[in-house]
This record gives C-alpha cells, structure tokens and sequence, in this order.
C-alpha cells in the first residue's frame, strides 16, 4: 500500500499567480514592445490588437527600450517585438532598437513575432548582424484553407507570401516558431493542418491558440470614410449576440488540440517540433515548470506591454485602458511599477479568478490558465466552459502519455486525472514480479487494525505505513478491509489484474479527519495491459451508474506511482466510488456497500481486451464551413 498525505500550501493562489516582487530578482519578466501600436501590413479579421482602437504610426525608439531597461534593472528581461507588424518600423528603426538590447546586459531573450509578409534578405542580413540570436516568430494559421481570415486591406490572402518567408527562412538556416490561431476554418482538420505547418523545414515549434471570441459583437473601428474590401468582410462575419464566424467554443479547442496532440506523437513530429500547449501540459504533468504563462505561476504581474506613446501596461490580451498601469516617463522605478499593479482593479479582479482554482483536483497540471481568457469567459458568465475545456485537455492528454499505442483513450470522458500526492511504493518492479512468482518466498508482515477499520502496519486511523501484498501472500485476504474485497476479488482474480492500494472508506466519526472513500488502485504491468484495463473499466462504470445509490458515483482516475527505489513513475489506474455532490458523508456510508455490489457486478460483466473500446464515442471529422468563411 501506499502512503499518501495532503500537502497544504501557504498561499495557494500564490503557486498559481505570483505578484511581482522588486527583492526577487531571479525572477524574469517579460516586456512586450509593439513598436507600431497597432499598425500593420495586413488586416486580419480578428485582430485583437486593432481591436483596442487606439491610434497607431508612431514608433518605439531606442531610448524608451533604454528606459524599460532601467526601469526593471538588475531582473533578468526577455523582450518580444509585436505589433501591429513590427517590420512596418523600418530597418533603420528597428536597427536602432536592436543595437539598444544588444547592449543590455540583463535581456535574457529577444523575440519578434510577424506575419512574415516584409521579410527578406535583407531584414535577415540585418537581424545576423545585430543581434544574431533574434528568435523569430510567423503567424500562420495552417494551410491555404486555414488562414482564410488573415487578409490584406484588399481582402486577397496572405498565406503565399507567408509560405515564402517559411522557405525563406529555411534557405537561410534559420529555425522559427509559428502561432497558428484556431478558428472553424482548421477544426476537424487537427492532423492535415499539423502536417502541412510541419512540412515547413524552418518551423520546430507549433503553438495552436484559440479564437475565444464569442464576446466580439462589432466590427473594428475604421478610420475614415473608405472602408477597406478586409473590413466588409470583418462586417459580414460579425454577427451581434452570436458571435463572430471565426470564433470557436472551449471545448472545440479542446478536441483539436487532443487531435493535433495524438498526430504530434503518432507522426513523430516530437523529435523536431515543440507543440503547445501540449508540451506545457505534458510537463505539468509530470510535476516540471514551465515557461508558458497560461500553466506557469509567472502571470499577469510579470508581463509588460509598451506602446509608443508611452502607455505601459500589463499583457496585451487583457482589455485596454483597463490594464495600463502608468506612462514610461511618470514611473520612476520598479516600486512604481508595483504599486500601480497592485492598484489595478482588472488585476485584483483577475488573480481573485484564481480563488476557485485552490480547491480544484486540477490545479497542479492546470496552473489556472490564462487570467485574460477566464476574464472575459467570467464576464460571459461561461467561466465554467473555460474550466472544462482546460480539465478535458489534461484528461486526454494524460491518457496520451500513458497509452501512446492507444491513442484513442484520449476520447475517454470516464477516466480523469486525478494524481495523488505522494503515491510511492518501495520497489515497483521488484512488487510487480513477486506478484506473478506464486513460487517466490513470502515473509510475515505487520498487519495491525484501528478502531476504525484501517489495517496498516501500526493500527491508527489516516493514512498510514502498509506492506505490499500479493494474492499468493499468506496474509493476503487478512490484509484486505472487508469493505472492498468484493472489488479487490474482481479485479484480481476474475481480471487477472495487479491491484497496488485499496481502502474500505472511513468515516472517523469523531476525529479529525477527513472521511475516505472506498477505492481500489490498479497497477497495470505494461501499456498494453493499461488502455485494456482502462477501456474496461469506462465501460463497466458506465453501465453500473443507473444502478448505483444516488450518494454514490463511481469514477475512475489516471495517476502517476513513483518508485522509492528508481524515482521513476508508472501509469497507474484508481477506481473508487466517491462522495455524490448534494449528498452528504453519513448517507455516502449508508450506500457504499449497495453500490460496491452494484460495481462489483458490472466488473464481472467485463473484461479487459484487445480491440474493444470504452463506451464513449469517437469525434467525427468536421468539414470546413467554407461558405462561412466567405460570407
């Protein structure tokens, strides 16, 4: 058995959203420069940037970079070039800018995100003279079909154009990232979009993001009497209370990036090419950090956006005036700078956001998400979608990493993650082995039984030091808590399945302790055995739920074993019935046995195999809405 304790953070909405502090200087922060405001070359339907409606042409000069520079002295600074498009500057311009945070000792990283229209030679020529470790960025929303809204002001396509400056960036050796928004013109299409963005020799990373844009209820402003062909069509996809045509739900982005997810394994393309957010997820996962702010701690008070009129202000996604925090030349230091933050109602509002993240079973693979998109789906009062589609994502790609062969389980709504903390056993290999030795020696072992019915090497309540047993073991059955035999019996004998925890459920009336469910922890012996077992059990919960007491529900989770003696993780599988919401502990108790028959029987009903799938339905290919598009 395994020993597994609840860990208590000081702050919990601190490991989710960390405020910027001036005596923690490891820390990065990252300044988003739109040299242009929001000035561009094309005219993309959806433009967040234009949406803003401020006045663009002027252009950051070196020294406004020098001031920032100053402004967060001593803190390591990574620096992106936006826009607007930021080639619109001009080379001299941007010659100049370069040169200023090529002489900056503490900017870590320097980025230029552009739609790629204006590259060519000679800005390449420049970028390896000045400052050769410039990381360069292309929008590009997938194939021709994909980026149907990214337009000129004449309404004609830019993704030739796009695709030369991929070409030519592969020319010139160099290796570039691609930003792909994902709109109803690439859903259904996940894998033929993957391809043809990887079939780019230049691109090694991927980052699929959503079009959230629901909330878009009119056209952009247009200065002037004319009205550009690329904003007729901006008014023909904007539809009032429903929504623009190129917005997509958060449970559309969800399956899409699942799929994307599953080609990205399946064609290889992980040895070459970074995909977010899967990558980010992945790690998260895995207990890792990552840089991508959507799952790191690092949020909105460590991202910074500067325009050329000297607003400064937090990211560019959250809505503007409300995220200016001040004006360059009335800051004087990085106090201000904080104060103003902390000033700021839209961030109060946005870390409060965070609250509902503390108690949720997702928080250490979610990292809360992007505080800008669950403030706008707050303000729609559809948080709970946000939620759901950051939930689902986890769950299909936990099922990725523990089936790659299997990538079907990622369809599964059944199995959740749900990681419990620690969850080790002393040698996992070593257990798994004697488990199918019947002939293998067996020692006595410690078996000592509380007041409340736990059987743990010491005899107390909680959560507490048990051996690791194995049916052939003398005190095997002594060692099982009456309560879930009946599903330690079945998924060991009828399943022929390795079981690795098991726990009757306990109220501890009196106590001060949490009640525990009744659960039964399922080590399967390879990934094989894993996707069999887990397409089993979603079908054998699926169909004991009509008969299941209504204070009881049965579900099953993904997690992760560590073993104490190699520090590596297996895939593990926890079924467990749990508490029912609306109901409470004395009528869970009351149920559990009823509804541990009831599980019982429909395990004896299944039976892991090959070739058999769990009880949720497959997606369905979506055809691209072509006449939306051209509406």
């Amino acid at each position: 058995m395994h020993r597994t304790t609840e860990q208590h953070e000081h702050d919990p909405i601190a490991q989710m959203y960390r405020g910027l502090d001036a005596e923690d200087t490891d820390s990065a922060v990252s300044v988003i420069l739109k040299l242009r405001g929001e000035t561009c070359d094309i005219d993309c339907l959806y433009c967040y940037e234009k949406r803003k409606e401020v006045p663009g042409g002027a252009r950051i000069d070196a020294g406004q970079v020098r001031r920032l520079a100053e402004l967060f002295q001593g803190r390591p600074l990574a620096v992106e070039l936006h826009g607007g498009e930021p080639l619109t500057a001009g080379r001299d311009h941007v010659a100049e800018v370069l040169r200023e945070l090529a002489g900056q000792p503490r900017v870590v990283r320097v980025s230029m995100q552009t739609n790629g229209v204006l590259l060519d030679e000679q800005w390449l020529d420049l970028f390896d003279a000045l400052y050769p470790g410039l990381v360069i960025g292309i929008s590009l929303d997938g194939d021709a079909a994909g980026n149907a809204w990214r337009v000129g002001y004449d309404g004609q396509p830019v993704y030739p154009r796009v695709a030369a400056a991929l070409r030519l960036l592969a020319d010139r050796g160099r290796q570039t990232g691609v930003i792909a928004a994902v709109t109803p013109a690439v859903l259904g299409r996940a894998e033929a979009v993957l391809d043809h963005v990887a079939s780019f020799e230049a691109v090694n990373a991927v980052s699929f993001v959503p079009c959230f844009d629901t909330s878009v209820q009119r056209p952009t402003a247009i200065p002037g009497l004319r009205i550009p062909e690329s904003r007729q069509l901006q008014r023909a996809a904007v539809r009032g209370h429903a929504g623009p045509a190129w917005a997509i739900s958060p449970a559309e982005y969800a399956e899409f990036v699942l799929a994307a997810t599953i080609r990205w394994i399946g064609a290889g393309y992980f040895a070459r090419l970074k995909l977010e957010p899967a990558v980010s997820t992945i790690r998260r996962l895995r207990g890792l950090d990552t840089g991508f702010c959507h799952f790191s701690n690092l949020k909105c008070d460590h991202v910074f956006t500067f325009y050329p009129d000297g607003r400064l202000g937090s990211c560019d996604e959250l809505p503007w005036p409300q995220a200016q925090i001040g004006r360059l030349d009335q800051v004087p230091d990085q106090d201000a700078v904080i104060a103003g933050q902390r000033r700021l109602p839209l961030l109060n509002q946005g870390k409060g956001l965070m609250e509902r993240c503390t108690t949720c079973a997702y928080r250490s693979a979610c990292g809360g998400g992007c505080v800008a998109t669950r403030w706008r789906h707050d303000q729609a009062g559809c948080q709970d979608a946000y939620c759901d589609y950051r939930m689902r994502m986890i769950d299909g790609i936990a099922a990725i990493l523990a089936q790659p062969a299997h990538p079907e389980g990622a369809w599964c709504r059944t199995m959740r993650w749900r990681p419990r903390t620690p969850n080790s056993m002393r040698d996992v290999a070593a257990f798994l082995a004697r488990w199918d030795r019947a002939d293998t020696a067996r020692t006595p072992v410690r078996l000592h039984t509380s007041a409340h019915g736990n059987i743990n090497t010491v005899g107390l309540p909680g959560i507490h030091e048990a051996d690791d047993l194995d049916p052939a073991h003398p005190q095997w059955r002594e060692a099982i808590e009456a309560g879930v035999r009946p599903l330690v019996d079945t998924v060991t004998r009828m399943w022929g399945l390795v079981t690795y925890d098991s726990c009757q459920g306990h109220p501890y009336t009196g106590l001060d302790l949490e009640p525990a469910e009744r659960r039964v922890g399922i080590l399967p012996r390879n990934r094989a055995e894993y996707a069999q077992t887990a397409a089993a059990l979603c079908r054998a919960i699926t169909s004991a739920a009509p008969t299941l007491p209504a204070a009881v529900e049965a579900t099953v989770g993904r997690a992760e074993l560590t073993c104490e003696a190699t520090n590596r993780t297996t895939h593990v599988l926890d079924l467990a019935l749990r508490l029912a919401p609306g109901h409470d502990w004395p009528a869970y108790f009351d149920a559990v046995d009823a509804a541990t028959e009831a599980v019982a029987d429909a395990l004896r009903g299944e039976a892991p195999s090959s070739g058999r799938c769990c009880s949720c339905p497959m997606p369905q290919p979506a055809a691209t809405s072509s006449e939306e598009i051209s509406a």
